[in-house]
Protein backbone atom coordinates (compact mmCIF):
# COMPACT_ATOMS: atom_id res chain seq x y z
CA UNK A 1 0.00 0.00 0.00
CA UNK A 2 1.74 3.67 -1.02
CA UNK A 3 0.48 6.25 2.24
CA UNK A 4 0.98 9.85 2.24
CA UNK A 5 1.03 11.19 5.83
CA UNK A 6 0.54 15.15 5.66
CA UNK A 7 1.15 17.66 8.47
CA UNK A 8 3.37 16.43 11.98
CA UNK A 9 1.92 16.92 15.67
CA UNK A 10 4.64 15.72 18.61
CA UNK A 11 6.07 13.30 15.99
CA UNK A 12 3.41 10.90 15.43
CA UNK A 13 3.19 10.35 11.84
CA UNK A 14 6.73 9.71 11.89
CA UNK A 15 6.55 6.93 14.54
CA UNK A 16 3.31 5.61 12.53
CA UNK A 17 5.27 5.59 9.37
CA UNK A 18 7.99 3.48 10.46
CA UNK A 19 5.43 1.07 12.53
CA UNK A 20 3.74 0.64 8.40
CA UNK A 21 7.46 0.38 7.08
CA UNK A 22 7.94 -2.28 9.01
CA UNK A 23 4.82 -4.01 8.13
CA UNK A 24 6.09 -3.48 4.51
CA UNK A 25 3.81 -0.56 3.14
CA UNK A 26 5.58 2.49 1.13
CA UNK A 27 4.99 5.85 3.54
CA UNK A 28 5.74 9.14 2.62
CA UNK A 29 5.86 11.92 5.67
CA UNK A 30 5.69 15.65 4.64
CA UNK A 31 5.39 17.83 6.99
CA UNK A 32 7.02 21.05 8.56
CA UNK A 33 8.34 19.33 11.37
CA UNK A 34 6.17 20.40 13.60
CA UNK A 35 7.89 24.14 13.64
CA UNK A 36 10.96 24.42 15.63
CA UNK A 37 10.56 21.39 17.18
CA UNK A 38 11.92 19.83 14.07
CA UNK A 39 10.58 16.41 13.81
CA UNK A 40 11.83 14.04 10.96
CA UNK A 41 9.89 14.30 7.89
CA UNK A 42 10.72 12.74 3.74
CA UNK A 43 9.42 15.90 2.03
CA UNK A 44 10.07 19.59 4.01
CA UNK A 45 7.28 21.92 3.92
CA UNK A 46 8.53 24.43 6.52
CA UNK A 47 7.18 28.13 6.91
CA UNK A 48 10.19 29.50 9.33
CA UNK A 49 7.79 31.72 10.25
CA UNK A 50 4.49 33.85 9.98
CA UNK A 51 5.62 36.79 7.44
CA UNK A 52 4.15 37.04 4.19
CA UNK A 53 7.09 36.47 2.59
CA UNK A 54 7.56 32.81 4.38
CA UNK A 55 4.12 32.35 3.30
CA UNK A 56 4.21 32.60 -0.09
CA UNK A 57 7.50 30.44 0.07
CA UNK A 58 5.72 27.82 1.65
CA UNK A 59 2.84 27.98 -1.00
CA UNK A 60 5.12 28.18 -3.57
CA UNK A 61 6.89 25.22 -1.90
CA UNK A 62 3.70 22.80 -1.40
CA UNK A 63 2.44 24.01 -4.66
CA UNK A 64 6.04 22.39 -6.10
CA UNK A 65 5.23 19.09 -4.50
CA UNK A 66 1.39 18.88 -5.39
CA UNK A 67 2.11 16.09 -8.16
CA UNK A 68 3.84 13.62 -6.21
CA UNK A 69 0.87 13.66 -3.77
CA UNK A 70 -1.04 11.67 -5.98
CA UNK A 71 -1.74 8.10 -6.97
CA UNK A 72 -1.74 7.34 -3.24
CA UNK A 73 -3.76 4.47 -1.55
CA UNK A 74 -4.35 6.29 1.76
CA UNK A 75 -3.82 10.29 2.40
CA UNK A 76 -4.16 11.12 6.38
CA UNK A 77 -3.70 14.33 7.05
CA UNK A 78 -2.58 15.18 10.85
CA UNK A 79 -5.51 17.56 11.56
CA UNK A 80 -7.56 20.48 8.98
CA UNK A 81 -4.19 22.55 9.85
CA UNK A 82 -2.47 20.21 7.76
CA UNK A 83 -0.28 22.85 5.74
CA UNK A 84 0.95 25.75 7.50
CA UNK A 85 -1.32 28.00 6.10
CA UNK A 86 -4.62 29.34 7.01
CA UNK A 87 -7.09 25.93 7.30
CA UNK A 88 -9.64 28.03 4.86
CA UNK A 89 -6.47 28.09 2.42
CA UNK A 90 -6.05 24.04 2.65
CA UNK A 91 -9.62 23.40 1.54
CA UNK A 92 -8.17 23.11 -2.56
CA UNK A 93 -4.68 21.37 -1.49
CA UNK A 94 -7.38 18.88 0.47
CA UNK A 95 -9.93 18.48 -2.61
CA UNK A 96 -6.95 17.93 -5.05
CA UNK A 97 -6.22 15.35 -2.88
CA UNK A 98 -9.30 13.77 -2.86
CA UNK A 99 -9.52 13.63 -6.58
CA UNK A 100 -6.52 11.90 -7.08
CA UNK A 101 -5.87 9.48 -4.68
CA UNK A 102 -7.96 6.19 -3.32
CA UNK A 103 -8.99 7.71 0.48
CA UNK A 104 -8.57 10.67 2.29
CA UNK A 105 -8.54 9.80 6.09
CA UNK A 106 -8.30 13.16 8.79
CA UNK A 107 -6.57 12.63 12.11
CA UNK A 108 -8.52 14.15 15.34
CA UNK A 109 -5.19 14.42 17.19
CA UNK A 110 -5.59 18.22 18.39
CA UNK A 111 -7.64 21.05 19.05
CA UNK A 112 -9.60 21.66 16.33
CA UNK A 113 -13.82 22.67 15.87
CA UNK A 114 -15.38 19.39 17.08
CA UNK A 115 -13.06 19.61 20.50
CA UNK A 116 -13.81 23.26 20.90
CA UNK A 117 -17.61 22.82 20.06
CA UNK A 118 -17.23 19.44 22.80
CA UNK A 119 -15.94 21.83 25.56
CA UNK A 120 -17.47 24.67 24.95
CA UNK A 121 -21.60 23.23 23.98
CA UNK A 122 -21.56 20.12 26.42
CA UNK A 123 -20.84 18.15 29.37
CA UNK A 124 -18.93 15.83 28.20
CA UNK A 125 -15.81 16.79 29.99
CA UNK A 126 -15.38 17.52 33.71
CA UNK A 127 -12.91 19.93 33.19
CA UNK A 128 -10.45 20.81 29.82
CA UNK A 129 -8.17 23.84 28.55
CA UNK A 130 -11.20 25.51 27.90
CA UNK A 131 -13.87 25.32 30.52
CA UNK A 132 -13.90 23.95 34.72
CA UNK A 133 -17.68 23.47 35.11
CA UNK A 134 -19.45 26.52 33.83
CA UNK A 135 -15.71 28.70 34.39
CA UNK A 136 -14.39 29.40 30.94
CA UNK A 137 -10.69 30.06 30.77
CA UNK A 138 -10.47 33.80 29.48
CA UNK A 139 -6.79 33.13 28.80
CA UNK A 140 -5.19 35.03 25.32
CA UNK A 141 -4.20 32.34 23.71
CA UNK A 142 -7.68 30.77 23.85
CA UNK A 143 -9.31 34.01 22.61
CA UNK A 144 -7.38 33.59 19.43
CA UNK A 145 -8.01 29.91 19.16
CA UNK A 146 -11.58 30.72 19.69
CA UNK A 147 -11.73 33.03 16.93
CA UNK A 148 -10.13 30.88 14.49
CA UNK A 149 -11.36 27.17 15.23
CA UNK A 150 -14.50 28.00 17.04
CA UNK A 151 -16.54 31.12 14.70
CA UNK A 152 -13.82 31.08 11.74
CA UNK A 153 -12.35 30.24 8.69
CA UNK A 154 -10.45 26.77 10.75
CA UNK A 155 -14.06 26.11 11.74
CA UNK A 156 -15.44 25.75 8.65
CA UNK A 157 -12.63 24.04 6.92
CA UNK A 158 -12.87 21.71 9.73
CA UNK A 159 -16.86 20.86 9.17
CA UNK A 160 -15.81 20.75 4.91
CA UNK A 161 -13.27 18.04 5.82
CA UNK A 162 -14.84 16.16 8.26
CA UNK A 163 -18.00 15.55 6.51
CA UNK A 164 -16.58 14.36 3.46
CA UNK A 165 -13.01 12.25 4.35
CA UNK A 166 -13.46 8.62 4.26
CA UNK A 167 -12.82 8.48 8.15
CA UNK A 168 -11.73 10.01 11.16
CA UNK A 169 -8.68 8.91 13.65
CA UNK A 170 -8.61 9.86 17.05
CA UNK A 171 -5.72 9.40 19.34
CA UNK A 172 -6.96 10.28 22.78
CA UNK A 173 -10.37 9.92 24.15
CA UNK A 174 -11.07 13.26 24.60
CA UNK A 175 -10.56 13.74 20.78
CA UNK A 176 -12.62 10.82 20.57
CA UNK A 177 -15.66 11.80 22.08
CA UNK A 178 -15.44 14.87 20.51
CA UNK A 179 -16.05 13.17 17.12
CA UNK A 180 -18.25 9.95 17.77
CA UNK A 181 -21.40 11.30 18.73
CA UNK A 182 -21.41 13.40 15.23
CA UNK A 183 -19.68 10.68 13.01
CA UNK A 184 -20.58 7.43 14.54
CA UNK A 185 -19.87 5.28 11.41
CA UNK A 186 -16.54 6.68 10.60
CA UNK A 187 -14.77 7.74 13.71
CA UNK A 188 -12.26 5.36 15.59
CA UNK A 189 -10.34 5.03 18.68
CA UNK A 190 -6.68 4.38 18.28
CA UNK A 191 -3.45 4.84 20.33
CA UNK A 192 -0.67 7.31 19.68
CA UNK A 193 2.63 4.92 18.21
CA UNK A 194 5.76 4.84 19.88
CA UNK A 195 8.39 3.47 18.06
CA UNK A 196 10.32 1.82 20.86
CA UNK A 197 12.92 0.80 18.52
CA UNK A 198 14.33 4.04 19.59
CA UNK A 199 13.95 4.15 23.11
CA UNK A 200 16.13 3.44 26.06
CA UNK A 201 14.40 1.76 28.73
CA UNK A 202 15.48 2.15 31.88
CA UNK A 203 13.84 1.37 35.26
CA UNK A 204 14.71 3.94 37.38
CA UNK A 205 15.66 2.98 41.61
CA UNK A 206 14.76 4.79 44.14
CA UNK A 207 16.69 8.03 43.96
CA UNK A 208 18.45 9.99 46.24
CA UNK A 209 17.07 13.31 44.79
CA UNK A 210 14.41 13.05 43.24
CA UNK A 211 14.49 14.65 39.39
CA UNK A 212 11.46 15.98 37.81
CA UNK A 213 11.38 17.52 34.64
CA UNK A 214 9.19 19.87 32.86
CA UNK A 215 9.09 20.89 29.33
CA UNK A 216 7.29 24.60 28.69
CA UNK A 217 6.12 25.61 25.29
CA UNK A 218 5.98 29.57 26.26
CA UNK A 219 3.37 29.93 23.58
CA UNK A 220 1.63 27.48 25.13
CA UNK A 221 1.81 27.00 28.61
CA UNK A 222 -1.76 28.49 29.59
CA UNK A 223 -2.90 25.27 27.14
CA UNK A 224 -0.65 22.59 28.80
CA UNK A 225 -1.25 23.53 32.00
CA UNK A 226 2.72 24.45 32.49
CA UNK A 227 1.73 27.96 34.05
CA UNK A 228 -0.03 26.21 36.73
CA UNK A 229 2.29 23.35 37.60
CA UNK A 230 5.16 24.65 37.07
CA UNK A 231 4.76 27.53 40.46
CA UNK A 232 3.66 24.61 42.23
CA UNK A 233 6.51 21.95 41.47
CA UNK A 234 8.62 24.84 42.78
CA UNK A 235 6.61 25.07 46.06
CA UNK A 236 7.66 21.63 46.96
CA UNK A 237 11.52 21.80 44.99
CA UNK A 238 11.50 24.88 47.90
CA UNK A 239 10.14 23.23 50.74
CA UNK A 240 11.78 19.88 50.08
CA UNK A 241 15.72 21.19 48.76
CA UNK A 242 17.38 17.72 49.66
CA UNK A 243 14.82 15.55 48.48
CA UNK A 244 14.54 16.77 45.09
CA UNK A 245 15.16 19.10 42.06
CA UNK A 246 13.61 20.80 39.22
CA UNK A 247 15.00 20.18 35.29
CA UNK A 248 13.22 22.79 33.71
CA UNK A 249 13.39 23.31 29.84
CA UNK A 250 11.86 25.88 27.28
CA UNK A 251 10.97 25.49 23.93
CA UNK A 252 13.85 23.05 22.61
CA UNK A 253 13.91 20.96 19.80
CA UNK A 254 12.93 17.33 19.64
CA UNK A 255 15.92 15.81 19.79
CA UNK A 256 17.53 17.89 22.82
CA UNK A 257 14.04 17.53 24.93
CA UNK A 258 14.60 13.36 24.56
CA UNK A 259 18.54 14.05 25.70
CA UNK A 260 17.63 16.10 28.68
CA UNK A 261 14.30 13.72 29.65
CA UNK A 262 16.75 10.82 30.31
CA UNK A 263 18.30 11.85 33.47
CA UNK A 264 14.35 12.39 34.73
CA UNK A 265 12.45 10.23 37.41
CA UNK A 266 9.04 12.49 37.17
CA UNK A 267 8.00 14.22 34.50
CA UNK A 268 5.13 17.28 34.20
CA UNK A 269 2.76 17.12 31.14
CA UNK A 270 -0.72 18.44 29.97
CA UNK A 271 -2.45 19.27 33.18
CA UNK A 272 -5.67 19.42 31.45
CA UNK A 273 -6.19 15.94 29.63
CA UNK A 274 -7.35 13.14 30.35
CA UNK A 275 -4.83 10.64 28.69
CA UNK A 276 -0.86 10.97 27.89
CA UNK A 277 0.68 12.88 25.23
CA UNK A 278 3.33 11.68 22.64
CA UNK A 279 6.09 13.61 25.09
CA UNK A 280 4.10 11.51 28.17
CA UNK A 281 4.42 8.45 26.34
CA UNK A 282 7.66 9.06 25.14
CA UNK A 283 9.08 9.47 28.90
CA UNK A 284 6.80 6.64 30.01
CA UNK A 285 8.52 4.61 27.59
CA UNK A 286 12.09 5.44 28.92
CA UNK A 287 10.83 4.67 32.32
CA UNK A 288 10.23 8.08 33.73
CA UNK A 289 7.30 8.90 35.92
CA UNK A 290 4.21 10.61 34.32
CA UNK A 291 2.55 13.50 36.41
CA UNK A 292 -0.66 14.41 33.71
CA UNK A 293 -3.34 12.76 32.36
CA UNK A 294 -4.40 9.11 33.45
CA UNK A 295 -8.23 9.53 34.07
CA UNK A 296 -10.27 6.50 34.43
CA UNK A 297 -11.68 7.17 30.90
CA UNK A 298 -7.91 6.73 29.80
CA UNK A 299 -8.21 3.43 30.65
CA UNK A 300 -11.27 2.50 29.81
CA UNK A 301 -11.06 3.49 26.55
CA UNK A 302 -7.80 1.17 26.27
CA UNK A 303 -9.63 -1.93 28.24
CA UNK A 304 -6.81 -1.65 30.79
CA UNK A 305 -7.62 -3.08 34.18
CA UNK A 306 -4.45 -3.56 35.76
CA UNK A 307 -1.39 -1.44 35.40
CA UNK A 308 -1.80 2.46 37.03
CA UNK A 309 1.74 4.01 36.01
CA UNK A 310 0.39 7.53 35.97
CA UNK A 311 0.03 9.75 38.68
CA UNK A 312 -3.33 11.86 37.86
CA UNK A 313 -3.65 15.30 38.74
CA UNK A 314 -6.56 17.46 38.28
CA UNK A 315 -6.27 21.34 37.31
CA UNK A 316 -6.55 22.78 40.91
CA UNK A 317 -3.05 23.87 43.19
CA UNK A 318 -3.83 21.63 46.13
CA UNK A 319 -4.26 18.58 44.46
CA UNK A 320 -1.22 18.83 42.31
CA UNK A 321 0.84 20.37 45.51
CA UNK A 322 -0.28 16.65 47.25
CA UNK A 323 0.41 14.87 44.53
CA UNK A 324 3.55 16.07 44.05
CA UNK A 325 4.36 16.00 48.24
CA UNK A 326 3.24 12.81 48.04
CA UNK A 327 5.72 11.24 45.48
CA UNK A 328 8.65 13.26 47.13
CA UNK A 329 8.00 11.55 50.30
CA UNK A 330 7.51 7.86 48.99
CA UNK A 331 10.10 7.26 46.50
CA UNK A 332 10.09 3.89 47.63
CA UNK A 333 6.97 4.17 44.87
CA UNK A 334 9.45 4.96 41.88
CA UNK A 335 10.39 1.76 40.83
CA UNK A 336 7.37 0.13 40.86
CA UNK A 337 5.30 3.46 38.63
CA UNK A 338 8.42 3.12 36.32
CA UNK A 339 8.18 -0.62 35.92
CA UNK A 340 4.17 0.11 34.92
CA UNK A 341 5.32 3.01 32.47
CA UNK A 342 7.63 0.59 30.32
CA UNK A 343 5.04 -2.25 30.39
CA UNK A 344 1.68 0.04 29.82
CA UNK A 345 3.65 1.69 26.68
CA UNK A 346 4.97 -1.36 25.19
CA UNK A 347 1.14 -3.13 25.97
CA UNK A 348 -0.74 -0.24 24.12
CA UNK A 349 1.19 2.21 22.06
CA UNK A 350 3.83 0.14 19.81
CA UNK A 351 4.40 1.37 17.00
CA UNK A 352 4.06 -1.74 14.95
CA UNK A 353 0.78 -2.88 16.44
CA UNK A 354 -0.46 0.67 16.08
CA UNK A 355 0.10 0.24 12.62
CA UNK A 356 -2.05 -2.82 12.02
CA UNK A 357 -4.79 -0.97 14.03
CA UNK A 358 -4.51 1.80 11.14
CA UNK A 359 -4.49 -0.68 8.28
CA UNK A 360 -7.70 -2.43 9.31
CA UNK A 361 -9.40 0.97 9.69
CA UNK A 362 -8.38 2.42 6.03
CA UNK A 363 -8.90 -1.32 4.59
CA UNK A 364 -12.59 -0.91 5.63
CA UNK A 365 -13.54 2.45 5.26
Amino acid sequence: MRILLLGEYSGLHWSLAAGLRALGHEVCVASDGCGWKNYPRDIALDRPTNSLYDGISCLLRILRHLPSFRNYDVVQLISPYFLHLRSERTLPVYHYLRRFNGKVFLGAFGTDYYYIRACMETDTYRYSDFKTGNCYRDTDFNKMTLQDWYYGGAARATRTIAESCNGIMACLWEYYVAYQPLFPEKTVFVPLPINLHEIVSHIRTVPEKLNFFIGIQNFKDTVKGTDVMLPVLREVQHKYPDLCRVTEVHDVPYARYQQLMDDADVQLDQLYSYTPSMNSLLAMAKGVTVVGGGEPENYEILNETELRPIINVLPDEQDIYRKLEEIVLHKERIPELSAQSVEYVAKHHDHIKVARQYLDFWEQH
